[in-house]
């Protein structure tokens, strides 16, 4: 018995460490090594802030050990931060209406949900019927009016007037963030929405999921079942069904009072939180010059779990998304960059931090703690080499470098190391949703090494039996290649900064403010990292850190009220917001352009 026990320990020892038989070379076989190893089902998909993530950053931290590598901070190779993880509806939320004298008690979940944005409070008020809760000012539009809604719940249908167009300007309006500002800022004390009697629209209750932003202040936000909203108008002798198709029909307004009813509610969200970790090391250069220069090697090492959040996947039963490419494909590169740079230890002239981050799938949330929290002085990071999902060579040798235009020194480098015979698609700007972005952000040059979007991208299909690991190899040398350059270059490499390019225009607004949003921003109000250059934004005198809490007469709590208030807005005004800095509200004028 005890002889079978310490075979099963030693199989068990070998699934986990079998990478740590250190080569000092970037192979191929490592790499497949590596990416089995996170790739495994047990690691349930390394959702940030799970037991998954949590194995995945033990061993990611225990190769920097293996290697030699000096912990990154203060002696730990762990940087911690809390992040928002999700949502859940205590059960004191409660609502009830009295409907000519009869009161009725909703159930939770059944009858009506609480939003996930809905902020804390109670209420007892009566009810106001604003057809689809719009506010259109480019097509004239208002739903609310000729009526006062101060003080009272607002009832209001989804989707909008032109529910069956495909091109409509009303779409832009009529999110149910959209819809919800737009009633708090007419004076409302909470909205109840209602599916409407559409053909084919199914009766079904909004996803109590979190959307990565803090909900509306002070403010109830509640979803009912059409039964609830048709004994509404019973009352008044109407008919919802029919009034909505008057309504659609004309394209008119006809908001009214229910005079024969009232709501009393109470709206709670808790959000839950979890802890993630970012796993780095690194190495001290020797040259006493340049030593205090880092160059910065990264990747995310987090996926989606179960597929909870931002799934392609279709299938009705729950499956483990592996996350093979995404993102254990650029974390082996970091950890084979790593096992290499500590062989040559001894020739680096400047510093490299290795660094593999969490929460990049919800928003680049470890990336952007990184950069507001380093372990050295931002100022002093050259640069910064990112990999994300760098797997999937194809038959071509495809590889995309975004970022090349951040520095003039990129594309000559990149052309001289590229002995690889990579067909390369060069991307001057540092943007795209990848923990790079926030290096970009503090005008640090960036490059971001990819081989492309696939089928499998945010598939439980993403496995590692897909991987091209000879591919791989080729993209992990490159970048080994660039590093190295960068290692013993006379002058830090400069940093350039590139417009983003914009959506084709037949589907962007021409009204820009030029602002840059700090992504792992979970508090109050719509925060910036930047603005670009010669932007209203910047003309205006907004700075990185700024925290917008009224734009154009509009509370703003965040981004989606940011969202909507551009909206209201027309090309040349010019019109005043109000931020927070260093906890002092500051006033500013800004001048909308294209």
């Amino acid at each position: 018995m005890k002889k079978l026990i310490l075979i099963t320990v030693l199989l068990i020892l070998s699934n986990i460490t079998f990478a740590q038989q250190n080569n000092p070379d970037i192979t191929a076989d490592e790499i497949k090594d590596h990416i089995t190893f996170f790739a495994q089902d047990i690691l349930e998909g390394r959702l940030a802030g799970s037991e998954g993530a949590y194995e995945a950053g033990d061993y990611i931290r225990d190769e920097f050990k293996s290697y030699g590598l000096t912990p990154l901070f203060n002696g730990s190779y762990f940087q911690l931060f809390n992040f928002t993880e999700g949502i859940k509806l205590p059960k004191r939320n409660y609502l009830e209406m009295d409907i000519n004298g009869k009161e009725t008690k909703l159930k939770l979940g059944a009858d009506y949900t609480t939003a996930p944005f809905s902020g804390d409070i109670v209420v007892d008020a009566g009810l106001v019927f604003v057809g689809y809760g719009l506010t259109v000012p480019p097509m004239q539009y208002d739903d609310y009016t000729g009526i006062d809604v101060t003080g009272k719940v607002v009832v209001a249908m989804n989707s909008h007037p032109e529910y069956d167009s495909d091109k409509s300007m009303f779409d832009m309006f009529s999110s149910y963030r959209a819809k919800t500002s737009n009633a708090r800022d007419k004076g409302a004390v909470g909205i109840i929405f209602v599916n409407g009697h559409q053909p084919e629209e199914s009766d079904i209750l909004m996803d109590v999921v979190y959307d990565g932003a803090m909900g509306i202040q002070d403010f109830a936000v509640m979803q009912v079942k059409q039964e609830f909203v048709d004994k509404l108008f019973e009352a008044e002798g109407l008919n919802f069904a029919d009034y909505q198709k008057e309504m659609t029909d004309s394209k008119k307004p006809s908001p009214f009072e229910f005079k024969n009813a009232k709501v009393k509610a109470e709206t709670f969200v808790d959000y839950t939180e979890k802890t993630g970790r970012n796993v780095g090391a690194w190495i001290e250069g020797n040259d006493p010059a340049l030593k205090d220069q880092f160059i910065v090697i990264g990747a995310h090492y987090d996926h989606i779990g179960w597929g909870e959040k931002n799934s392609r996947y279709g299938g009705k039963d729950r499956q483990i998304h592996n996350g093979a490419d995404d993102n254990a494909s650029g974390t082996s590169g970091v950890l084979e960059l790593a096992e290499k740079f500590a062989t040559i230890k001894d020739q680096l002239k400047r510093s490299i931090i290795f660094i593999t981050f969490t929460g990049e799938e919800m928003g680049v949330l470890g990336s952007s703690y990184f950069v507001n929290n380093p372990p050295v002085p931002l100022g002093n990071i050259v640069a910064m080499l990112n990999m994300d999902m760098i797997g999937r060579v194809d038959k071509d040798n495809s590889l995309t470098i975004i970022g090349a235009g951040t520095s003039s020194v990129w594309k000559d480098i990149i052309k001289e190391k590229n002995t690889y015979s990579f067909n390369l698609a060069l991307n001057d700007d540092g943007f795209g949703g990848s923990d790079h972005l926030p290096f970009t952000q503090k005008e640090i040059p960036v490059l971001f090494f990819f081989t492309g979007i696939h089928e499998d991208y945010h598939m439980p299909s993403d496995d590692v039996e897909k991987i091209n690991a000879a591919g791989e190899e080729n993209v992990v040398k490159l970048v080994f290649d660039i590093a190295d350059a960068v290692d013993v270059m006379a002058e830090r490499p400069d940093f350039v900064k590139v417009e983003r390019k914009e959506m084709p225009k037949q589907t962007r607004s021409k009204i820009k403010t030029g602002t840059i949003p700090e992504f792992s921003y979970q508090g109050t109000g719509y925060k910036i990292s930047g603005t670009t250059d010669g932007s209203p934004a910047q003309k205006a005198g907004l700075l990185s850190g700024d925290i917008i809490i009224k734009f154009a007469g509009k509370q703003i709590d965040n981004i989606y009220d940011f969202m909507t208030a551009m909206g209201g807005i027309s090309m040349g005004d010019t019109i005043e917001l109000v931020v927070l800095r260093d906890n002092k509200e500051v006033t500013l004028s800004m001048e909308l352009t294209e």
